[in-house]
């Protein structure tokens, strides 16, 4: 067996006499290479490679000034800031942007998920597993599209997040009704929790307010999942929704409707704070007509905030009661000569009439009144019949009610005959407590006659 022989490097030939080239005055375009080294294009392979520096910009790129004479905060701003100056540098953003935030499957399903958890949670009344169903909620990325999408004016990707984001808050909310019409079977429940979330707070505003700005910023900004963020708008909008699904199955009227207006109340204030936030972050429609969409959606979400919130009722009756305050012009009787005649006394006969009392009624019983003392949940049921009878009224602890004397037990359960508000029912005997505030016995009354 034989081997190749190896390669010898063909030695440079020196350069022709007639071509002299000093070293002192090399070629413009060529450089001078020393004999037995290899060409810049023929560099060994255990030489390691030199990349640029710096990356290569567009070639329409046009910076606003040079990095060179920026100082150094400037630019690292610089390099951090969000819209680049070129067309196409925005574009490519949002189109990065926008499927990042389209709706997936994986989001359908943990709607799915959360809102099932966040069911039974009402119905046990658990904060455990509350914070597991919020733990187990979706991440809100598809809010941030739609937001995006009403920013920047695209109409189609406005209702594409819009329909997804209303599945997935459609799934949320018929779970919660499917778990409160399966709590028929255990009632009554205290629901306390419940009721809790299907009223409007100022903390919960103000946390539903900072987890739109935090969740739109760090989506923006960083290509990681904003969990927390997401969180925290999730505890905002799911939880009074799944609350108002669980009234509707239990046939709650103070938690079925209530729960459902706090969540639209949120989802307004979440919208507009979005909106601003990324115009802030210098997110613009690119056509006049794109401004047609973010204006619309922001007096929209102004218009159900202040009326659900109640602010158009506080300012008309600040307006009433100004106006009511205002003193009207009275008209003073001008003195005048004209005379009046002296009175002239009359003559009236009497007539004296003797009166026997005599009793028109009988006495009825004095009423027994309670309040609603129950022990666990913050209030009662009040029902048709004792048992298992349908609801007809949550009472909160301290509701006065009248109690009549009629007791029924049923399996083991002692059940009172009450009254309140002209409704009649059935509360259990548990949740009661008498009270010392009743009104004084009726009197006999005496009318006389002549």
């Amino acid at each position: 067996m034989s081997f190749p022989e190896e390669e010898q490097p063909k030695p440079i030939e020196p350069a022709s006499s007639e071509e002299p080239i000093t070293p002192s005055e090399p070629a413009a375009s060529e450089e001078l290479i020393a004999p037995g080294e290899p060409a810049p294009s023929e560099a060994s392979p255990t030489e390691q490679a030199v990349f640029p520096e710096a990356p290569g910009l567009p070639v329409d790129f046009t910076p606003l000034s040079r990095p060179e004479s920026l100082p150094r905060a400037r630019r690292r701003r610089a390099r951090r800031m969000l819209v680049m100056p070129g067309a196409d540098e925005r574009a490519a953003i949002l189109e990065g942007l926008a499927q990042r935030a389209f709706p997936s499957l994986e989001f359908f399903v943990f709607a799915l998920l959360g809102g099932a958890v966040l069911g039974v949670a009402y119905l046990l009344d658990s904060p455990a597993l509350l914070l597991l169903g919020i733990l187990l909620a979706p991440l809100l990325t598809p809010w941030v599209g739609l937001i995006l999408a009403i920013q920047t004016g695209s109409w189609r990707f406005f209702f594409q997040t819009l329909i997804g984001l209303a599945v997935a808050c459609l799934l949320v909310f018929l779970t919660g009704a499917l778990a409160g019409w399966v709590g028929h079977i255990w009632m009554p429940l205290p629901l306390s929790k419940a009721i809790f979330h299907a009223h409007l707070w100022w903390p919960d505003l103000f946390l539903v307010a900072l987890g739109a700005v935090l969740l739109a910023i760090s989506f923006i900004r960083s290509e990681h999942r904003p969990t927390l963020p997401s969180i925290m708008l999730a505890y905002g909008l799911f939880l009074p929704l799944s609350a108002g699904g669980v009234g509707l199955g239990i046939g709650s009227p103070t938690i079925w409707p209530d729960g459902v207006l706090v969540f639209v109340v949120h989802l307004a204030l979440a919208s507009f704070i979005g909106i601003i936030t990324l115009a802030i972050l210098r997110f613009k429609p690119t056509h006049a007509s794109g401004y047609v969409l973010p204006v619309l959606v922001g007096l929209v979400c102004l218009a159900g905030l202040a009326y659900l919130t109640g602010l158009t009722a506080v300012v008309r009756n600040g307006f009433m009661v100004t106006r009511q305050t205002i003193p009207s012009p009275t008209m003073l009787p001008l003195p005048t000569d004209t005379p009046t005649s002296p009175p002239t006394a009359t003559m009236t006969s009497t007539f004296t009439l003797t009166a026997t009392p005599q009793p028109t009624g009988t006495p009825q019983p004095t009423p027994v009144y309670a309040v609603i003392a129950a022990s666990s949940g913050g209030g009662a049921y009040i029902r048709t019949d004792p048992g298992g009878g349908n609801a007809l009224a949550v009472l909160v602890n301290g509701t006065v009610l009248q109690v009549f004397p009629e007791i029924q037990s049923v399996k083991g359960l002692s059940w009172v005959h009450v009254r309140w508000n002209d409704m009649d029912g059935w509360v259990l005997l548990n949740a009661l407590k008498e009270t010392t505030k009743t009104p004084l016995p009726p009197t006999a009354t005496f009318t006389p006659t002549p």
